[in-house]
């Protein structure tokens, strides 16, 4: 993850140990520096996006600034470091990746197969929240595993009936995402 021992030692200063392991999590499957054809992002860099910041570099975005990012536009606003573990950093993870919106239905839909009723409606309220607390963690990681899966095989099918056939080189990866 970070550059040197340097980088590794401010960060574990600065962030818990909760949010360096999602981050670690979300930097394997987002890489480093790409600009892919036709991907609507534009540069990327960390995960972190030309079109989601415009006035930032991202050519010369650093690990430190990217965990910097992290933290306060998706750890801190969706306060996911407040969930199990295991789910906060999943579902940090899949809101990176998909939107926080489809994230979050993602794991209602996960907690309605796990038996418990919550409104499905995108958002990381009391309800659903609650409902995390009081599930059964192995169980609702697969189910949320299984939602995800669905959410980028659907992404796909419809792109395709689109004539959009783009997403469909990113489908091994979001599954290999999906699943880990």
């Amino acid at each position: 993850m970070p550059d040197s021992i340097d980088q590794l030692i401010t960060l574990s200063k600065l962030y818990s140990h909760a949010f360096l392991k999602a981050l670690e999590l979300l930097l394997r499957d987002e890489g480093s520096y790409a600009t892919c054809a036709g991907d609507p992002g534009g540069p990327t860099k960390f995960g972190i996006s030309a079109r989601q910041y415009p006035n930032l570099d991202i050519a010369q975005l650093t690990i430190a600034e990217a965990a910097a990012i992290y933290y306060r536009d998706w750890w801190q606003r969706f306060d996911f470091g407040s969930l199990p573990e295991a789910i906060g950093a999943k579902l940090f993870n899949l809101a990176v990746n998909m939107g926080p919106h489809e994230a979050v239905l993602c794991i209602q839909r996960a907690l309605r197969a796990c038996r418990h009723a919550v409104s499905e409606d995108g958002a990381l309220g009391a309800q659903t929240r609650a409902a995390i607390a009081r599930a059964d963690g192995a169980a609702l990681m697969a189910a949320l595993r299984s939602e995800a899966a669905g959410y980028y095989r659907l992404t796909v099918a419809v792109s395709a009936a689109h004539g959009d056939r783009q997403p469909e080189r990113f489908l091994e990866g979001w599954l290999k995402r999906a699943y880990e």
